[in-house]
């Protein structure tokens, strides 16, 4: 991927889960206790459901590929994520998120809001809120649970999931329009935001940052960059 050197910068606590017979691209799981600064109500069954959906995305097959996730350090019930994006329209996007349960979860389904800046349909430009209409309405407390979420926010960036979305639920009608009439054009301003989301103001945080996101990036010098292409590289050579 064609983009500034940077390393994802996160707490003391972390399992890259990068051990023989598990994909390279498993992703970063760091431990914390789901305790809420603020001092909100949360139900037991709330905080039961969040630490066991949390604690599932070890499973390889949850958490999707090239997707960091960790509860925020404000809030047990807010969680920070990045989505990394390797094909399609929006190839080389770094996209940061958050993902923010009720406090009745999962009677509720929690919201989605990109702090990064993407043009995408279901994507609102003001607000970066995310539409999780196409796959989750209704919500089936009993049967979604975060990892659909995130699985269907992946698809959502890829051909097969766009050819199916109706103008009833998207938040970029602009986009929308775009895609099913101009192509071309819709490619083109994809990249541009693929673009931007890699830029320095995009990528490093900053104090005019929107919010304080748990995953940061800083930049690397050459030489840092070559020890972590090593490293990548030696599992990468005991998976094969």
């Amino acid at each position: 991927m064609n983009m500034p050197s940077a390393s994802l910068v996160s707490s003391p606590t972390i399992d890259l889960g990068l051990a023989k017979g598990r994909s390279v691209s498993t992703k970063i799981v760091q431990t914390a206790d789901l305790v809420h600064p603020e001092g909100s109500i949360i139900s037991p069954a709330t905080r039961a459901t969040l630490n066991f959906q949390y604690a599932s995305l070890r499973n390889i097959n949850h958490c999707p590929t090239g997707m960091y996730i960790t509860p925020s350090v404000e809030s047990t019930l807010v969680w920070d994520a990045v989505l990394f994006v390797h094909k399609g329209y929006y190839q080389d996007s770094v996209l940061k998120f958050t993902v923010t349960f009720p406090n009745d979860y999962p009677e509720r389904p929690p919201t989605v809001r990109f702090l990064t800046d993407i043009f995408h349909p279901l994507v609102d430009p003001r607000t970066g809120g995310y539409s999780l209409a196409p796959r989750f309405r209704p919500w089936r407390p009993k049967e979604h649970q975060i990892h659909h979420i995130l699985h269907f926010m992946k698809s959502t960036f890829k051909e097969p999931t766009l050819d199916k979305l109706h103008e009833e639920d998207v938040l970029n009608k602009e986009a929308f329009k775009l895609y099913r009439d101009n192509r071309t054009s819709f490619a083109t301003l994809a990249k541009q935001s693929a673009e931007l989301s890699q830029s320095p103001s995009a990528l490093y945080d900053t104090s005019g940052s929107k919010k304080n996101h748990s995953l940061r990036f800083t930049p690397l010098k050459p030489n840092e960059v070559d020890q972590v292409l090593g490293a990548l590289s030696v599992y990468t050579e005991d998976l094969k």
